[in-house]
Order: structure tokens, then sequence, then C-alpha cells
């Protein structure tokens, strides 16, 4: 699209406040353009959703590693060096976690609110859209849907009958939050793994016999059933802990409760397991339990997890529960920026497009706002923004969602050993990235 066509087309509507949602209003307001945010909170609620607030985080608090050599790590500098608004707004509201990076929730979304609230050609509309037939959508030259994972049953509707298919679905699970003063201080300890001194997470250690009663809890624990018309496909980064305790014996010993690179400073050996907590704000007040989402009842939930040692006497400030996720066949029914191909002039973004998490999400806004803005191509493949992407358009029989990660990228064309293989995919990554933003200029 030429820089004529780019300004005569743009008064531009946003279905969803959530983090796909803010970065492409922020991207549009960059570029000097008009953009009305049609958020349904406060007047109405999802079930995982409590605050008024745009981008809220319901899942977790982390953004995941912020190493460079990480696949996650690498997308963060990138929409970092793009100007990304809920980066920034991460920055502001950043906690203690070791190499990833998470953050205050409650003060991450008021960052980002108040930045739009304050920016020019933004309005934010506090509305429910029902459809992408809503008469409140008329008069907009594109409208975008980055209504995440909960959007209502009315604009389900409305997709599922444009892109001609029944859809596809499944739940994310969020971690409980405990209280900090409600902890057995005596029984638990610090230290991230293989990094005694860090102070970021605390280790709650089982022995073989506390880990298998919790374990036996975690399989005879009652659970909130699903609805008739919900399919349970869940998504293998974010199984709830129940799912992951019936999969073996050990499942949850070697994978979210590994005790490896931990040594528990009252026995000065191994635990057999832990679950580890971390911190949910900066006065480290709150913490979750990691990688412990959960489909059971608030009424199990409080007796399955005060037999982990330390909180036994466990103050839950929150409880887990299960929502919904919907997204579609992203490489049938979207063209590669994104439209909607029975629909043109309708665009979809963040988690609903079949990318998997926080900034996943969110660089998806992100590129849309620059192409809608600015009439941005689509990023070099060999960039982690371009191969995430990339994943929205290539077909396959079982299309899934997906995090960021390395092998979404173009392989490298010479042998080298795992740690050489990061370093240069992010050296490639780099180099294409500047060339490509230089383009833009």
């Amino acid at each position: 699209m030429d820089e004529a066509g780019i300004k005569m087309h743009r008064k531009i509507a946003v279905v969803g406040g959530g983090l796909a949602g803010c970065e492409i209003a922020w991207q549009l307001h960059r570029a000097g353009l008009e953009v009305t945010v049609y958020e349904m909170k406060p007047g109405q609620f999802s079930p995982a959703h409590s605050s008024p607030d745009l981008a809220e985080l319901v899942c977790s608090n982390s953004f995941r590693s912020d190493v460079l050599t990480s696949g996650p790590g690498l997308l963060k500098s990138e929409m970092r060096s793009l100007g990304s608004l809920v980066m920034a707004g991460a920055e502001q509201a950043r906690v203690p976690a070791g190499k990833a990076l998470a953050v205050d929730r409650e003060r991450f979304a008021a960052a980002v609110t108040g930045s739009l609230e304050h920016a020019s050609g933004v309005t934010i509309v506090r509305r429910e859209i029902l459809s992408l037939s809503d008469p409140e959508l008329t008069g907009y030259s594109a409208v975008v849907i980055a209504a995440g994972p909960l959007a209502s049953s009315g604009l389900t509707s409305s997709l599922v009958q444009w892109t001609r298919e029944d859809g596809l679905s499944f739940y994310d699970a969020i971690a409980p939050i405990v209280s900090a003063d409600s902890i057995n201080w005596d029984r638990v300890f610090w230290g991230s793994r293989y990094d005694p001194e860090s102070t970021d997470y605390l280790n709650c250690p089982l022995n073989e016999e506390e880990y298998h009663a919790l374990r036996q809890g975690l399989l005879t624990g009652e659970r909130v059933g699903s609805k008739d018309f919900e399919a349970q496909t869940h998504f293998e980064g974010c199984l709830p802990v129940e799912t992951m305790a019936e999969r073996g014996e050990m499942t949850l010993a070697f994978g979210p409760m590994k005790p490896v690179g931990l040594i528990d400073p009252r026995t000065g050996e191994r635990p057999f397991a832990v679950v580890q907590l971390r911190t949910e704000n900066m006065e480290k007040s709150m913490f979750n339990l990691v990688g412990f989402q959960t489909k059971l009842t608030y009424a199990e939930q409080k007796r399955v997890f005060r037999l982990i040692p330390g909180l036994e006497r466990a103050e839950f400030l929150r409880l887990g529960s299960i929502h919904r996720n919907t997204f579609v066949n992203a490489p049938r029914v979207l063209t590669p920026d994104l439209e909607l191909r029975e629909a043109p002039g309708v665009f979809l973004a963040g988690q609903i497009t079949g990318v998997e998490g926080y900034i996943e999400s969110a660089a998806c806004g992100l590129w849309l706002g620059m192409h809608l803005g600015r009439g941005a191509a689509l990023p070099p493949e060999e960039t982690a923004l371009g191969g995430l992407l990339n994943h929205l358009r290539q077909p396959r029989d079982d299309f899934q969602p997906m995090n960021i990660n390395f092998g979404l990228l173009p392989p490298l064309k010479q042998r080298m050993k795992k740690a050489k293989r990061k370093e240069a995919h992010v050296r490639r990554a780099q180099t294409a990235l500047e060339e490509w933003m230089a383009g833009l200029e």
C-alpha cells in the first residue's frame, strides 16, 4: 500500500483492550491516525477478568525469559526496538524474577491504560461489540478483532459464520495466588534452579511421601465440569497440573516440580520435589504457584494445595479457574496480513489468530498496527516476529497455537553446538530486523 493509500484509509476500530489491542492502538497513534478501542469492561466482565483497566493479565504475571538467546527474549528485544507499548509498561512495573520478565499486574495494566488514555487520536469506548455486523462498527475503513481468548459468545458466533468452519478451542488454566504472610517460612527457602543466592523464587520442598500425597490429592480432587458445547483440548504449554499428574507417577517431579539445581538449606540435600512460588508484586506480599494451573473446584484447591509443605495454612488471594480460549485456523481463514478472507477490511490480531502467550499476542498486534498505520511489510522470517507471523501462514492438518521458539525460524546453514546456534540465530535476527526497520523510514 502506498503512502497516499495509507493516509486515505484510516479511521480504524479495534475490538478488545487486551495486549494485542493496546499495541495496535499505540502503533496507530504513533502513525498519527485515528483509532477507537472498544472494550466491554467494566460493563461486562469475562469469567477471568476483574479489573476495569486495559491490558489485564489473568494467567500469570510473567512474560517469560528475558535472556536474549531464548525465543521469548529475542522477541521482546525486537518489540522494544519497534516501540512496543507493552514492553514499556512492563519495564515500569517490573518485579524480580531471575532471568524472566515479570510484572506487578496492577501497575502494568495502569501504565498501559494511562498511556492510551493520554494518546492523541486514541478514543476508548467502554462498550461490548456483539458481532462483526454491529452498527457501532459502521463508518470505519478497517476493523480489527483483538478480543483475545475470551471473546464473547456473540462475537465468537459471528466469527464462526465468517470463517465458515466450527473453529478450534482449548482451555487456559489460571494458577492460584497466596498471601506471603500465610506461608510457613520455616518450611520454605529462597533460590532459583542452579542459583541458590537468588531471592526471586520461593521453594516448598517435598519428600517422597509428601510428593505422592500431593499427587494423589490432585488425582482425586473434584474438578469443574466443562460446558456441553465446549471441547476439552489443552495447549501443551499450559496444562492443568492435575492433567500432568494423570500422565504418570513422576511426570510432575520431572516437570514443574523438578528439584534439579536446588538444595534445601535445612537438610543440605536436594529435595525429592519442589513447588516453586514466584513473586506477584514488588513488595513480595503475594506469590503464585508456578506451573500449578488448575481445573479443581475452589474447595478442592484449598484442600489439595495446603498439602504442600509451607502452605499448610495458606490464604488464597486468588484461586485458580479455567477459561475458554478460541482461535481460528489462521492459514485457512486469514490472509498473510491477518485479514479475514471472507470479510475484507476485517483483521484479526493476538491470541485469536493462533499465537500463544502474552508477548506473542502483543507482538502480533504490534506488527498489525504498524502494517495498518505505516504500510509495514511482513518482517523477515529470520526474526522472532517474522517467524511467529510465518506460523500463521503455514497450512497444516492440525493447526495449533504456538509460543515463540527458535524452531519457528529458518534453520541455520551451518552445523554448530546448541549454545552457538542460539547466538547465531540472534545475530542473524538482529541484522535482519535492522535492515527491515531501515526500509520503514
